[in-house]
């Protein structure tokens, strides 16, 4: 059997929406295709400190974090891209500006601002806290992060602060109030880009599993495009193949189905 890389979405592929848990089917899934010798790696939107242990514990081959911005291999970091301190510091003061609610993402913490307003940014960090990220505030001298996330109301003037950002970031639309906020240049098609590049595979050896507007550079970079059943539309419509929900046995239902398990 022919070596391949196989590259897994966190939330709402391995990572159930519905129960915050990674089912038994899955992470049997993705032990036999290490078994039978294909590459796993994890490719999110999540930094490097939003991945809990289940990530860890499941042994995959490594990890790509922050749509792209940073890379993992075993205990090898192959890339690393951090917003440079300046522009994060005049990020957050815009942010206050224009009244627009988010969360920073780091290497080592996730930051959020001391007056949260929007409902699911207090949702966030209370769930933060409780799994025991390493958690702190926008004031933090320390702070350093590779992405961030926003949420608007109708508060915010997001007009202002995207026309001022455009030329820097990516902003991925995730739904009607809430953005994935990525330096230029980085994406999880980047990521995937790199790795064929270091391993020297061919993209006819590639596979992609997603659910999610942040997934389709993703799924654009690989020969054997798959999106869960649980996925939006957008992202139906554009892939190889639609495997089961991801309660229903998503992940070991399409591996099966390419032969690779």
């Amino acid at each position: 059997m022919s070596k391949n890389i196989i590259f897994f979405d966190i939330d709402g592929t391995i990572l159930s929406h519905r129960t915050l848990e990674i089912s038994e089917s899955t992470k049997a899934a993705i032990s036999q295709a290490q078994a039978n010798g294909h590459l796993v790696f994890i490719n999110t939107g999540r930094t490097l400190a939003e991945l809990d242990f289940d990530m860890f514990d499941l042994a995959f081959d490594g990890y790509v974090c922050g749509c792209g911005t940073y890379i993992l291999v075993g205990d090898q970091v192959l890339l690393q891209e951090t917003i440079p301190s300046g522009i994060t510091k005049l990020l957050i003061e815009d942010l206050r500006k224009y009244k627009i609610d988010g969360l920073l993402e780091g290497q080592t913490s996730v930051y959020y601002d001391t007056d949260m307003r929007h409902p699911v940014v207090k949702k966030l960090f209370k769930e933060h806290t409780k799994s025991n990220f390493k958690v702190s505030t926008w004031d933090d001298d320390q702070i350093s992060i590779d992405k961030f996330c926003i949420w608007i109301d109708s508060e915010s003037d997001f007009t202002s602060f995207y026309e001022k950002y455009k030329n820097t970031f990516q902003f991925i639309q995730r739904s009607e109030h809430f953005f994935e906020i990525v330096p230029i240049g980085h994406s999880k098609g980047t990521g995937i880009q790199y790795l064929l590049n270091y391993y020297g595979i061919p993209k006819e050896n590639t596979y992609a599993l997603g659910d999610s507007t942040n997934d389709l550079t993703m799924l654009h970079s690989v020969k054997h495009s798959i999106a869960m059943g649980n996925a939006k539309t957008e992202v139906k419509e554009m892939v190889s193949f639609v495997t089961k929900d991801v309660d229903e046995d998503g992940v070991y239902h399409a591996l099966k189905h390419f032969g690779l398990i």
